[in-house]
């Protein structure tokens, strides 16, 4: 299949693409670069693919990064718009297109869900409240048109990818091998995760199973608090993990991304997944890590 991705070049997308072109598809990356086919420019409102290109799945991962810099308003506009915008222009061509590709994958975030402490959480659950809920809302609404026009749309909500080249556990291992990790505020936070590898076998699940459209949960069925997340990630290194940081201090710095990002709890299942037949290959937190730090 002729398969164009956004967002391409970041930890997702570069893992998908890699994947897929093993698998024998032809992976085409969209990019600002005028020069280059396909091209789109977001703020121009143009999309250009090559004269031969008949695109049969779209997989829409681009998006300001939530976790670089601090939350201004500016910075908090940027997150909003380049999701909604780029998905919006994106489901606006291909319903117009006259040859209309199968599938989108467009993207989200089990941010969608907000603050929910201990209850569990699968798709059928309710929009929760704050910054990330709303732009994962948004992010999702964007792609109506592509939708309207016959067009099946999979949003994938990530949970918190597992991945040593990148993202939030890439961020933790220099710290944590020094010995010098340890929980966020009390630890009692849910983390709902999946390995990169995971990820990317997922992907290719939806491109396989027809019956799968919404909302479908990235996340392994097992769940874990922060706490426990990081006793593991400790004895995977073989390193303590027992130095608290509080929670005062990261809100200090971060602002309110410390709260939506580090602390809030969201403990979610990945019902759909599990329901189409997909089976984890790493669905225990310890036996991720293992492959994944070797």
């Amino acid at each position: 299949m002729n398969i164009l991705i956004s967002g391409a070049s970041g930890l997702i997308g570069t893992e998908v693409a890699r994947s897929l072109d093993e698998q024998g598809h032809r992976v085409l990356a969209l990019n600002r670069n005028v020069e280059h086919v396909p091209y789109w420019d977001i703020e121009r409102k143009i999309v250009q693919l090559g004269e031969d290109d008949r695109i049969d799945v779209v997989i829409h991962l681009a998006g300001e990064n939530v976790a670089q810099g601090r939350w201004t308003a500016e910075k908090k506009e940027r997150i909003l718009r380049s999701r909604v915008e780029g998905t919006r222009l994106l489901a606006d061509f291909f319903a117009a297109a006259a040859h209309k590709p199968r599938l989108m994958i467009s993207a989200s975030a089990i941010g969608f869900y907000g603050e929910r402490g201990e209850e569990k959480l699968d798709e059928q659950s309710r929009k929760g409240t704050g910054f990330l809920a709303d732009v994962s809302n948004a992010w999702e609404e964007a792609a109506q048109p592509a939708r309207e026009a016959g067009i099946r749309v999979v949003h994938p909500r990530f949970g918190m990818v597992l991945s040593p080249e990148g993202g939030a556990l890439a961020r933790m291992l220099p710290l944590f091998k020094l010995g010098l990790g340890g929980p966020l505020g009390n630890g009692r936070q849910y983390m709902s995760w999946i390995s990169i590898h995971d990820l990317v076998q997922a992907i290719a699940h939806i491109m396989e199973q027809e019956e799968l459209d919404g909302a479908v949960n990235f996340v392994t069925p097992h769940p874990v608090t922060n706490r426990q997340f990081t006793r593991a990630l400790g004895r995977a290194l073989y390193r303590p993990a027992f130095l608290p940081v509080p929670k005062f201090f990261l809100s200090l710095f971060l602002g309110e991304m410390a709260h939506e990002l580090l602390f809030t709890s969201a403990r979610v299942f990945p019902c759909k997944l599990q329901e189409s037949g997909y089976v984890f290959a790493a669905p225990e937190l310890c036996l991720a890590l293992r492959r994944l730090l070797g």
